[in-house]
């Protein structure tokens, strides 16, 4: 077998060119790769297309590449927290393809099972079937790119669209365990996106935070067995940023009556 492990994140995202689609792994900051995608804005690859459920937060994730003007068009179905994702789209800076969340999950997962496109329910009867739906604004705010109409298709008496399947040239992933050759185990919430980004990535990179040798891992363990990787590099944990805080009042301590214990 192949030992897939390259020695830094630097090596390990050293070829991914300007113009390229990533795939990048995580819901919100958990489980994102942030080290690998560290890497990637030290390298300096620009104009670039991703697809992952949001776009970081304005000083974390995929929020440090978008802040430097270096994502071109994302796939994503939540703005989420950033403020600049925001900006850049409605000033038309940003090319934007907002999709219904099960459906982009559907779309890794079947591309990275071959099946080049689906039909399902979700947003039927809306633009996201109709066309229409804003990507990409002028500097006026104008509608300059909007959706195609899709495929819809009746079965069962039910109207189902049509939509493709995502293959993009690499995939960034964030996973709790790994060995050499490739097989990946998720923790928890890391379970978001991790697993089907690393299916559907042609170039799978993911960073792990335990690197084991071959065998220690249960077989029946695997999420992701290690034909869909081609590169693994320890990252350790990481730091564990949390996008939105929200913390309760502390209450303050009641004081005994007269007459009551103490």
């Amino acid at each position: 077998m192949i030992d897939k492990t390259v020695a830094t994140a630097a090596e390990a995202v050293a070829d991914i060119p300007s113009g390229a689609s990533l795939a990048v792994g995580g819901f919100g900051l958990c489980g994102i790769p942030a080290a690998l995608i560290d890497a990637l804005h030290a390298q300096g690859a620009e104009d670039l297309e991703t697809v992952s459920n949001n776009c970081g937060v304005d000083d974390w994730g995929l929020g440090l590449l978008l802040a430097d003007h270096r994502i071109r068009r994302t796939v994503s179905s939540y703005v989420g927290e950033n403020k600049e994702f925001a900006r850049q789209f409605l000033a038309g800076e940003l090319e934007v393809v907002l999709t219904p969340q099960g459906t982009l999950a559907e779309k890794l997962r079947a591309g990275g099972a071959g099946i080049p496109a689906f039909y399902t329910s979700a947003g039927v009867g809306t633009q996201v079937s109709d066309g229409g739906l804003p990507q990409k604004y002028d500097a006026e705010g104008g509608v300059a790119q909007a959706s195609e109409p899709k495929e819809v298709r009746c079965f069962g008496g039910r109207d189902y669209v049509l939509e493709e399947s995502l293959t993009p040239d690499f995939a960034l992933v964030h996973a709790w365990k790994g060995d050499r050759h490739g097989n990946l185990v998720f923790h928890a919430s890391a379970m978001n996106f991790n697993p089907l980004c690393a299916m559907a990535g042609k170039i799978t990179i993911a960073e792990v935070e335990e690197l084991v040798e071959p065998g220690e891992i249960d077989p029946a363990e695997v999420h992701v067995p290690g034909i869909f990787v081609q590169r693994v590099v320890l990252a350790g944990p990481g730091e564990k940023r949390i996008e939105k805080r929200t913390v309760a009042a502390a209450k303050k301590p009641q004081t005994a009556g007269a007459g009551e214990e103490k």
